[in-house]
């Protein structure tokens, strides 16, 4: 693959033709030319205008062939009666062809017949998709999947951005449900993979070379120990150039994000002194949260707000403003962020609703028309503000937020929002941002990434969304971002009513969620299912250690809970160190009853005293060949839950001491006592919960995500 060279010169002279001829499809032996000169295996095949050299072809080629009905106006040719296969002879094959072009006449009767095309009959391997697609969000993509059935009924499918590596197509042979049949089942031999790898790679290339190429399916491929070649193939075109979307450089942005973010100084616009309106909240937070830069209030009559002297306008500020809360209506928005240009401030906090939520299109274009003419990012409409706490600014209308720590939360819905402002506080778990986007007219995800890239005072990352304006653009930010930085993200509208929902919410629409699936992880980010399991993975994440392999060992005082934490781990991808070596369980087995089990679980049983956790803590953390532990604690007055909690930062402690460092989770077992244990673990760095065998084994899974797509394990 590294050394073939497409011939592109022959894919432009098939698109002229067709763009020409005003057509929106290729044919399919113009197909054919195209996956030629990309090196795509296709059958021997001609174009027969007639039933006698139908007939002289097919004996040419060697029965048995297929035959397809040619014509740029029937792309369904099954549909329309325009494919007959398993042709046996030269009768058959003159036969086919009248019997063809009448199905044709029949279904379409005005459709331009090219001819029909007799085709090489592929015999064997099994039956596969490769394809490609152009989505509203991420552009261009490539897909594979089982053919016949399971890819129209089970819609057994992967995705991944175009163009894509040979990694990226290995990954996709493996990522199918039906997986496992690419490898020989029932005596049969496994496919080509590396056949297979090449048409994926090429493929993609291919529509990523040619933007106007809007879908090609290549169904079915057959995959044989061989090769793989594609039987069919179908090009739908579109000649109309897409209006790309407004994208400032990485550099801008940044510089941007920074003033933004870390301000020298703020204005209000819309401050006030009455308590219950929004510009007095943001006013309070701003002083009480500690905030040291300057604060301006703006309001066209008051002189003194807070204690501030106010002015009726930003232009009146006699200093530099790097970034303005609007806490004004939305009929007054548009005049004052041309102000806000005017005064050459970077950022604009836009917290009025009003714009595109409620169907004003209108009035938010005017606001990212108004931002681009004047380089001012825009962060909403329809938002709570931001949190930025190493400079201790509440530039939000909420509640001061005073946790700080390494984690940047975002989130599109205000409600959530303070689901994560309630959640980090209860949890205490320190943040060193909470971004609220709303609808998102400028400054979005990938925005926030970049900031959060070179910001260091951020170590994770943790965004909920409900679409992604430029899917292409986080995807390609995110790939690079989260291999220094783990990036979680919640995908609202999962499912068909909730993409609904979505779409009533924000005016977004949400794509195709197995699209999204496949993106984020070929990208590195952590996928979240829930808004809890995002705010789990934000608080615990972090504070593991990276994995130094794929070993895990479960260390539990309770049968029942170690089965169920062997279902987590099988769950959460996760590999449990099986067979146990020899000496490895013997080792264990020193310090368990003998009515207690070795393997893995190790279960020490629920009436041991604290020594023997301790013990067989220390062993699994000491041996190299484990490389995370999971311990599953039961409440017992022989070995209390604080008591147990203590032993094991004790433990680990000492093998840090010792350069053993290894993720360890745990999960407790017990009355609620167990709960202040858990926070206890939490503190010392042990991500652990009370009542729960899933959610631990969910947060070192989602280390493991993270590790694995760094490269980051042996």
């Amino acid at each position: 693959m590294s050394t073939f060279q497409p011939d592109k010169s022959k894919v432009r002279e098939v698109l002229d033709t067709v763009k020409a001829a005003g057509r929106g499809s290729l044919t399919a032996p113009e197909g054919k030319r195209v996956c030629e000169a990309y090196g795509i295996a296709v059958p021997q095949e001609a174009v027969a205008t007639s039933a006698p050299e139908a007939s002289k072809l097919a004996q040419g080629m060697g029965f048995p062939v297929v035959m397809k009905i040619v014509s740029p106006d029937i792309l369904h040719k099954t549909e329309a009666g325009g494919v007959i296969v398993g042709v046996k002879d030269a009768a058959e094959a003159a036969s086919a062809y009248e019997q063809i072009v009448a199905n044709a006449k029949k279904y379409k009767a005005d459709a331009a017949i090219l001819g029909v095309q007799v085709q090489q009959m592929v015999k064997g391997g099994q039956e596969v998709i490769v394809g490609a697609m152009t989505d509203a969000s991420f552009g261009k993509l490539v897909a594979f999947g089982m053919g016949g059935v399971l890819v129209e009924v089970l819609k057994d499918v992967t995705f991944r951005l175009a163009p894509a590596t040979r990694e990226d197509a290995g990954s996709m042979l493996d990522s199918i449900q039906a997986a496992e049949m690419l490898k020989g089942v029932r005596g049969g031999k496994p496919v080509n993979r590396e056949a297979l790898e090449d048409t994926i790679v090429r493929v993609s290339q291919l529509v990523s070379d040619f933007p106007e190429i809007a879908e090609l399916d290549l169904n079915p491929v057959f995959a044989s120990d061989t090769g793989a070649i594609a039987a069919d193939v179908r090009i739908v075109v579109d000649f109309q150039p897409k209006t790309p979307r407004y994208r400032p450089d990485e550099k801008s942005v940044v510089a941007a994000m920074n003033r933004i973010m870390k301000p020298r100084a703020v204005a209000v616009i819309g401050a006030s002194n009455e308590t219950g309106k929004i510009g007095n909240s943001v006013m309070k937070n701003l002083i009480n949260g500690g905030y040291k830069g300057t604060i301006y209030p703006i309001h066209p009559k008051e002189a003194e707000i807070m204690g501030l002297k106010a002015f009726r306008s930003v232009k009146d500020v006699p200093a530099d403003i790097d970034v303005a809360v609007f806490a004004i209506p939305a009929k007054m928005v548009a005049l004052a962020l041309k102000e806000c240009g005017e005064k050459k401030i970077a950022g604009a906090i836009l917290i009025p609703s009003g714009f595109g939520e409620t169907g004003n299109i209108e009035g938010q274009e005017e606001l990212q028309r108004i931002g681009r003419e004047y380089d001012i990012r825009l962060m909403g409409p329809n938002i709570y503000g931001f949190y930025y706490t190493p400079s201790n600014l509440c530039a939000t209308f909420c509640t001061a937020y005073d946790y700080k720590g390494t984690t940047a939360l975002s989130s599109q819905s205000g409600g959530i929002g303070m689901a994560i402002i309630g959640y980090s506080r209860s949890a205490k778990m320190g943040v060193s941002a909470i971004v609220g986007l709303g609808n998102k007219s400028d400054i979005d995800e990938d925005d926030l990434l970049l900031f959060f890239e070179q910001d260091e005072n951020t170590q994770v990352i943790a965004q909920h969304a409900e679409d992604l304006k430029d899917g292409r653009a986080f995807a390609e930010v995110a790939r690079r971002v989260s291999k220094k930085k783990p990036v979680i993200m919640l995908k609202a509208g999962r499912t068909a009513m909730g993409a609904a929902a979505a779409s009533s919410h924000t005016g977004a629409v949400a794509g195709t969620d197995r699209i999204y699936d496949d993106v984020l992880r070929q990208s590195g980010v952590i996928r979240a299912k829930s808004l809890r399991q995002m705010l789990d993975f934000a608080r615990g994440v972090p504070i593991l250690p990276t994995p130094k392999g794929e070993n895990v060992v479960i260390i539990t005082g309770a049968g029942g809970s170690g089965v169920l934490l062997s279902d987590a781990c099988v769950d959460n991808g996760l590999k449990l160190l099986k067979p146990m070596p020899k000496d490895l369980d013997e080792a264990f087995r020193k310090f368990i009853p003998p009515f207690g089990a070795a393997g893995n679980p190790v279960d020490i049983t629920g009436g041991e005293p604290p020594i023997t956790y301790m013990n067989t803590v220390r062993l699994g953390l000491e041996d190299d060949r484990i490389h995370a532990l999971i311990l599953g604690y039961w409440h017992t007055i022989i070995t209390p839950p604080m008591v147990f909690a203590r032993n094991m930062v004790t433990v680990v402690n000492e093998m840090k001491q010792k350069g053993k460092v290894k993720p360890v989770v745990a999960s407790l077992a017990g009355d609620v006592e167990v709960e202040e244990a858990a926070q206890y673990l939490y503190e010392n760095g042990i991500p652990a919960y009370a009542y729960s065998t899933e959610i631990p084994v969910e947060i070192l899974g989602a280390k493991y995500q993270w590790a694995r797509s760094g490269g980051l394990l042996k």
